[in-house]
């Protein structure tokens, strides 16, 4: 189910973000850590609170290069398991506000409140007493943007952070959005911005000054058309409710160590692991394989390859995982893997089957298909290979469900 765009002339788009959400958690259970700098993860940061922000602690850094920025800060080891109840507390006050919500993450939502105004009052008012309430209800700081279409109440809620509300009214648009810096527009990454500013182009109202036909020529057709349209606050799509995701995907932040070829390996499958058991908890296959990496020097790079069929086979997305990963071993061996991710694109909604094979069976494929079979009867803790025990896997970071 989806939402009808909104009408020309109103800003009912809600984008609700929760504040440094993992150490907000954190400071609300814990009253000591209440106004402190916070680090959730030791070996690498999972998440730091304004108070760590403040120093340079950022999400993925090492644990040692976060204490060295911010040496009073405390580190706590994360809590998965409260970090979900405290989305789901979160998601049930916006299914109080409004039945148009798309989830976006665990901590993050687009609400559309359009019809409202009669029982609910304005979206001002309305994105006013949803703050109010996940304070009340919950115990967290949130902040709302709210626009005409979701790419601009995102952009608002970011400028509002933390624990803020923006509204842009509709005639104010161009001019909140133009002095902006490019990094605000959806899809601009470190090269695109490198890119625009080699142009001088540094602010979201120089690039809509451009013809698109330009963009095309300097950045390629599809991110062209999109930063051109964006620009100038063109975006239809509205809230969709029950989307299935697009991909899914796990990764793992692996410190500045050195990691062997090996340990990478390791890694690699306890990500396929987790990666194809959500498949199939999902009823879903994937055809399009790809691998995330992230270097010393802060770049990164993808590989991927699509198979001939959908699988959520795990011997399959193994071997093509490691193909990929080979593929990469020269740039890892030069510049250092500081996170390896997989995601699984190209999803098919045809319920996934897997195969029957005897206990006996050799081979690696058919030993994959076995630990498949068994994590989906009993539970993906109930077995684990033999090369993942006494090593630590990292923690699996909650999701919103498929």
């Amino acid at each position: 189910m989806c939402s009808m765009p909104p009408p020309s002339g109103q800003s009912t788009i809600l984008h609700a973000d929760l504040d440094a959400f993992f150490a907000s958690v954190e400071q609300r259970d814990d009253p000591r850590l209440r106004g402190r700098p916070v680090i959730v993860g030791a070996g690498v940061v999972l998440a730091a609170s304004y108070e760590a922000r403040a120093f340079g602690v950022r999400g993925a850094m090492s644990g040692f290069e976060a204490r060295r920025l911010c040496p009073r800060a405390i580190v706590v080891s994360p809590r998965m398991s409260a970090y979900t109840e405290a989305s789901r507390a979160v998601f049930e006050v916006f299914s109080q506000t409004t039945p148009l919500v798309e989830g976006i993450s665990i901590d993050e939502a687009f609400l559309d409140v359009a019809g409202l105004r009669r029982v609910s009052g304005t979206p001002t008012e309305i994105a006013m007493r949803l703050r109010e309430a996940v304070l009340a209800q919950v115990g967290l700081a949130i902040t709302v943007g709210v626009a005409r279409t979701k790419f601009l109440a995102k952009v608002a809620s970011g400028v509002a952070k933390p624990d803020g509300l923006l509204v842009v009214p509709p005639e104010g648009e161009l001019a909140f959005l133009h002095p902006l810096p490019v990094q605000r527009l959806w899809g601009v990454g470190p090269k695109t911005t490198a890119k625009l500013h080699s142009r001088g182009i540094t602010t979201v109202g120089q690039v809509a000054t451009i013809p698109e036909r330009s963009l095309i020529s300097l950045l390629g057709t599809g991110t062209g058309r999109h930063l051109h349209a964006l620009a100038h606050n063109r975006d239809p799509r509205p809230v969709q409710v029950g989307r299935r995701r697009r991909s899914i995907g796990s990764q793992r932040a692996l410190g500045r160590a050195r990691r062997s070829a090996r340990d990478l390996d390791i890694v690699m499958m306890q990500l396929v692991d987790r990666v194809t058991g959500r498949l199939r908890d999902g009823g879903r296959l994937a055809r399009t394989v790809v691998i995330r990496m992230r270097f010393d020097d802060f770049t990164r790079a993808t590989r991927s390859h699509t198979l001939d069929h959908p699988t959520a086979d795990t011997s399959t997305i193994l071997v093509t995982a490691r193909a990929l990963i080979a593929h990469a071993a020269p740039m890892i061996e030069r510049q250092g893997c500081t996170l390896l991710g997989l995601a699984l694109t190209n999803l098919d909604d045809r319920q996934a089957v897997q195969l029957s094979l005897p206990f006996n069976a050799r081979s690696s494929g058919a030993l994959d298909t076995v630990l498949d079979k068994l994590r989906d009867r009993y539970g993906a803790s109930a077995v684990t290979r033999a090369t993942q025990l006494g090593r630590d896997l990292g923690h699996s970071m909650p999701v919103l469900p498929d």
